[in-house]
């Protein structure tokens, strides 16, 4: 974290509400990472501190209130030894509630731009060096004078006109919109001129996002959801076809006996590993688990790795519930490729 509140500033703090986005502000945080609400919780707790409800599980638009820690722990509710795994990891709470430009990476990873006094030259050479298919004409970060595209510069010479950087110029209907505006709104902008410039809080040319950038974005948010789908669809069909009603209403201990289906399409992913994981310690959950994994008749499956595979792709299911800037890291995409792959041989 580049900042971090003082104790005292902190203290300060006990008993008011705030929005999460505020108490996140103070730690120089926009996205909570298991890193960052690690030194959060500890900075807390270090001032005797902790939230209602907890700033680490709330929803992205919660209010929490600073309460002193002893208050926080008192008001926790009797953990239930079943539910040491997570019932449900993707609550509705916590998923978007508004995607905005802004959110994009590109949209706030700066922008190259060349003055009004430069020469035509230089920026046709920076659009080649980089790559780019746009370049802005800017005094300073502020004030935009015009964009030079390779369409502009085209549209130039076919008119016959004297070859500068103002007559290289689109100078009108520029597509700027403010990091603030909804993502979807600015589609159909984006579409026509195949780059949208961002503006900043401050009013500031923030970065610029183009049609790339965004099948970039939803290939990496897309896919880790199609690929969680598949492992969902495999693990019902192989443990549906293997696994008995009476099986599967033993890990359904969050309903009441009347209600507990017997179907392994009503099980959340955490019941996945609860039917199949022998360390567990409630001891006739375990030892169903151990006639569950012999019915599978999987012998040249390791036990221990598949399960702990399956632990792992089920906290992956629970990160992806946040869409937000960063996509899903590379190791969480091989976790989730990996055990698809594994599923497709045994239950495929």
């Amino acid at each position: 974290m580049n900042q971090k509140p003082s104790t005292e500033e902190l203290l300060a703090l006990k008993g008011i509400e705030v929005p999460l986005g505020e108490l996140l502000d103070l730690f120089g945080v926009r996205v909570r990472r298991p890193w960052n609400v690690h030194e959060i919780e500890q900075a807390l707790t270090d001032a005797g501190l902790a939230t209602l409800p907890d700033f680490a599980n709330c929803a992205p638009g919660a209010r929490v209130q600073i309460v002193a820690f002893a208050a926080a722990v008192q008001a926790m509710p009797e953990p239930d030894e079943t539910d040491a795994v997570e019932r449900d990891p993707l609550p509705s709470a916590a998923l978007p509630q508004r995607l905005r430009i802004g959110d994009l990476p590109s949209a706030r990873g700066g922008v190259h731009c060349v003055s009004l006094t430069a020469e035509l030259s230089q920026a046709t050479y920076l659009m080649r060096q980089r790559g780019y298919a746009q370049i802005p004409v800017t005094t300073g970060m502020t004030t935009l004078h015009g964009v030079i595209t390779w369409r502009s510069l085209a549209l130039m010479y076919e008119r016959g006109k004297e070859s500068s950087l103002e007559n290289a110029m689109q100078q009108e209907s520029l597509p700027v919109a403010d990091a603030r505006q909804e993502f979807f709104a600015c589609l159909p902008m984006l579409s026509e001129h195949g780059y949208l410039l961002v503006r900043g809080e401050d009013g500031s040319l923030s970065g610029i996002v183009t049609q790339t950038h965004v099948v970039g974005r939803f290939e990496s948010a897309a896919r880790p959801f199609f690929l969680l789908g598949e492992i969902e669809s495999l693990l019902r069909r192989w443990l549906g076809a293997r696994l008995t009603e009476e099986a599967v209403k033993a890990v359904q201990t969050n309903k009441k006996a009347e209600h507990r289906s017997g179907r392994v399409e009503d099980l959340t992913f955490g019941d996945y590993v609860y039917l199949l994981n022998g360390e567990q310690k409630k001891q006739t959950m375990a030892q169903q688990a151990d006639l569950n994994w012999a019915a599978l008749q999987c012998e040249s499956l390791d036990r221990g790795q598949f399960v702990r595979h399956l632990q792992r792709v089920k906290d992956v299911r629970n990160r992806i519930a946040h869409f937000d800037a960063e996509p899903l890291p590379l190791e969480s995409m091989r976790e989730l490729t990996a055990f698809t792959t594994l599923l497709r041989d045994y239950a495929g």
